[in-house]
């Protein structure tokens, strides 16, 4: 099968993986997990019947962790012991952050019902995943996007998103094996089913999403 690759580079002043093991008091994963690295990519091209699939993030900034507090509001917060205030949500977030994303698009394994014209391309042997890559580059190199990507947290916005810079250059110091690593949240059916990766390691600046 012809690989389809795409890749774009992402920074920001602050981004927030989310660790679920660290509870109340959140603390972020030096890189982005595969859920996430999916979500900035589909925030720039989705096509019904090709999937993306991130394969890759390299680190091109040095980690460094930072102090975080906001004050909560939303449904998930305890309104009988809150009934009138927000609760302040401390966290560990970093801070400026750049990242080089890599993924393959691939066809896409979900079994959701098709629309009337995603039926119609397929019928005519219509290469999905090279209109996605095509889709993609033109607008990433355009600053288009559906929804602007984020950094973890919504209110995490990149400074830079798109393609790589010359000046950006991969941090080959920094080496770190994750004990446990959040890989994705959901199955591709849209089903709620966490992944964990026992033993992920960023190797010089790199790590390799494993299915």
């Amino acid at each position: 099968m012809k690989p389809y690759p795409i890749s774009l580079e992402i920074s920001g002043p602050t981004a927030m993986w989310t660790r679920p093991d660290t509870g109340d008091a959140p603390v972020s994963y030096p890189v982005p997990t595969w859920s996430a690295a999916k979500g900035i990519f589909e925030s720039v091209v989705r096509i019904e019947t090709a999937e993306i699939v991130p394969t890759m993030v390299e680190v091109c900034a040095p980690v460094v962790y930072h102090n975080y507090v906001t004050n909560y509001g939303g449904p998930l917060r305890k309104s009988a012991v809150m009934p009138n205030g927000s609760y302040q949500l401390l966290a560990t977030v970093i801070i400026n952050v750049c990242y080089r994303i890599y993924a393959e698009i691939r066809p896409a394994e979900h079994k959701r019902p098709l629309s009337e014209k995603a039926l119609q391309q397929k019928n005519k042997g219509f290469n999905d995943r090279h209109a996605c890559q095509e889709i993609f580059n033109r607008r990433l190199k355009q600053g288009q996007c559906h929804d602007i990507p984020f950094l973890g947290w919504r209110e995490f916005a990149p400074d830079y998103f798109g393609d790589f810079r010359e000046h950006t250059k991969v941090d080959k110091n920094i080496n770190v094996i994750l004990p446990s690593f959040l890989f994705s949240v959901f199955e591709l059916s849209g089903n709620k089913k966490p992944i964990f990766k026992q033993d992920v390691e960023i190797k010089n600046g790199r790590l390799e999403y494993v299915e």
